[in-house]
């Protein structure tokens, strides 16, 4: 085949995948990019078992209090990169706010080294069947949630966050 032939089928190709992309109904575009559930809505329920007890824990014990709450795995770049100012979050508000992270998949074995590498002592749940991620539609990790002492969502950040989003985001928490 010559390098013209090549070329045609690569865009042929590449021209077929984007017409496809593009005739996606509208209303299936949306809820594949926006984690859900929504904004100004209620954070749904769950329990999942805490890493550091083993003992169960679900998102309503911690009502009363605004919690950030992050969707997050050992093998995920920009999850690494996240910890240390979620840690330090977690330092500086004590008991006024929480931060709680939603391991994603993984066994306890290859979290607790990950914790220890990075000094985090905040409450970690284990979602090892990732069902929290799914009823929550996390699309891809981090995800964060910020929700207030009423239990609704205020705020979801999809990607790494840093000091600043995170003080954005409490500060909408903690009206």
């Amino acid at each position: 085949m010559n390098r013209w032939t090549i070329t045609f089928f690569t865009i042929l190709i590449l021209g077929s995948g984007w017409l496809w992309w593009t005739r996606l109904p509208a209303d299936a575009s949306p809820a594949r990019r926006e984690p859900q559930p929504a904004v100004d809505h209620p954070a749904p329920d769950f329990t999942l078992t805490r890493f550091d007890t083993g003992e169960e824990a679900s998102l309503s014990d911690f009502q009363g209090k605004p919690v950030v709450l992050n969707f997050w795995a050992t093998w995920c770049r920009p999850c690494r990169a996240e910890m240390p100012a979620l840690q330090a979050t977690y330092e500086r508000y004590g008991d006024d706010l929480l931060v709680v992270g939603v391991d994603q998949g993984e066994e306890a074995a290859l979290v607790g080294p990950f914790l220890d590498e990075f000094g985090i002592t905040f409450p970690i749940l284990l979602d090892g069947d990732m069902a929290v991620g799914r009823e929550y539609r996390i699309l891809g990790l981090p995800t964060t949630f910020f929700i207030d002492s009423q239990g609704i969502i205020r705020r979801v950040h999809a990607g790494e966050i840093n000091s600043a989003i995170l003080a954005e985001g409490i500060v909408e928490i903690a009206r």
